[in-house]
């Protein structure tokens, strides 16, 4: 089993700023960054879990449910991760998304 410590430390303090960041950043785009990386994160899982199955979108539930749904998302996705190199590709992900949404 690979250590995802790392994956769910970034977005749980994504999420944190997510949480705390002001209506008009979260309007402005932050929200929409989230709900980007949680659909991406969503795929990925269920492209893991079952490679022959129809892939279910994320509904998008609201900015203010965007930290939660990455959170989420995220949880899934570490339980099917099987290598320290996909971990670090994650990371990566939130780093990013993280940057563009400006929180």
């Amino acid at each position: 089993m690979v250590d995802t410590t790392r994956l769910t430390q970034a977005v749980d303090h994504f999420a944190d700023r997510l949480r705390a960041a002001p209506q008009s950043r979260l309007q402005r785009g932050a929200a929409a960054e989230a709900l980007g990386l949680a659909r991406e994160f969503a795929l990925w899982a269920q492209r893991v879990e079952d490679p022959l199955g129809v892939l279910r979108e994320m509904p998008d539930a609201g900015m203010f449910a965007a930290a939660d749904q990455i959170t989420v998302a995220v949880h899934d996705l570490a339980v099917v991760l099987v290598n320290d190199a996909e971990v670090e590709q994650a990371v990566g992900l939130v780093a990013e998304a993280q940057k563009r949404a400006g929180v």
